[in-house]
Order: C-alpha cells, then structure tokens, then sequence
C-alpha cells in the first residue's frame, strides 16, 4: 500500500475528496499524515473526522515559505511517518531545496487553472479578468519553480458569461475533487510499476 502525506493550509475540501476516494475503494493508498501549517486549519478537523494521523507544523516567521529548519522538521515528519508522496492541498507555501531533495518527483500539487496559464493566486480571478472561455483543473508535480513542473493530467472548466469569481471557483472545485484521485492513481500506478 502506497503511503501519502497531505500537506494543507486551508478548508481541505480536496483532502476530504482524496480520503473519501480511500475510503470508497476507487484510490489504493493509506494517508500517513496530515501536516498544516495553520494550527486550526479545517484540513486537520478532517484527518481527525478519517481517523488519520495529523499535525501542525508552526511555518516560522516566512509569509510564503517554511524557514529553512522548520522544512527540515517537515522532511523528517514525513519520513518518520514512511510518506511515498508528498500530496499539496492547498498548502500556501513554497517548498524548497530540503523537501524537493528528500522527495525527488514525488510531490504533487493541485493549481486551479490550465497551466502554464495563471500560475500563482486566485487562478480562478485571473481567467475571469483575461476573458478566457476556458480554464481548468492541472495536477503536476512539483519543481523548484512556482506552478510549474511536469502534468500529470488536467481537465477543462468552461468559463460562463454570468460566472462571478465564486461560480468559477466552486465549479473548479468540483473538477478538483475528481482529478485529483484519478491523477494520483495514475501517480501511484507508475511508481507500483517500477
């Protein structure tokens, strides 16, 4: 069985879709830990609702990454818990040198748009304010650069002429909460096989 830890900054919604696909049978991997670095963060209320091991990791005095010792502390807590994959949900952070080093393409994250396109925050804003017709779902693991690194799978997301910012990402949203399993299947499939 395939061990994955989820990292998370927020509400969780897509942890609660990977937990829930777990659980259904439709994803064959245990989830080791959950890890936020937000001490009342939703995702953590989720892992305890699934049973799952989790904990708050204080992020240190950074805005948008983890001080260089605490992401040594992640590295270890990880690897303590024997994580295979590192799986962001919405974890608000910039991983470095530590965790890319410890976990060479086995960490995948979820962007709300079709990269390369929109990478960054609100996604979802930034196609409304381009006009775009289309936007979508990417899951790609994680390189040394923001929103970036090779696709897994991604999936379109029409942009309707009434959508307000909240319409497009709820509908977003949705999407997530099926490609995220089905990529981390394939994911999980390539690394069975080798």
């Amino acid at each position: 069985m395939i061990k994955i830890g989820i990292l998370g900054s927020g509400k969780g919604s897509n942890c609660r879709a990977i937990l829930q696909s777990i659980r259904d049978g439709r994803l064959r991997a245990k989830v080791a830990v959950v890890i936020s670095d937000v001490l009342d963060a939703p995702i953590l209320e989720i892992a305890r609702e699934f049973g799952v091991p989790n904990a708050y990791l204080p992020p240190g005095h950074f805005r948008t990454r983890l001080e260089p010792k605490v992401e040594a502390q992640l590295v270890a807590m990880l690897q303590n818990a024997e994580v295979q994959i590192v799986v962001l949900a919405g974890f608000m952070r910039v991983l470095k040198e530590q965790m890319l080093a410890a976990f060479p393409r086995r960490i995948v994250n979820i962007h709300p748009s079709l990269l390369p396109k929109f990478p960054g925050l609100e996604a979802w804003k930034q196609a409304l304010a381009a006009n775009e017709k289309w936007t979508g779902v990417t899951v790609h693991y994680v390189d040394e650069q923001i929103d970036h690194g090779d696709v897994i799978a991604q999936r379109k997301v029409p942009v309707m002429s009434d959508d307000t910012a909240e319409s497009l990402h709820a509908r977003i949203q949705e999407v997530e909460h099926v490609l995220y399993p089905e990529a981390l299947e394939q994911v999980f499939a390539q690394l069975r096989a080798a």
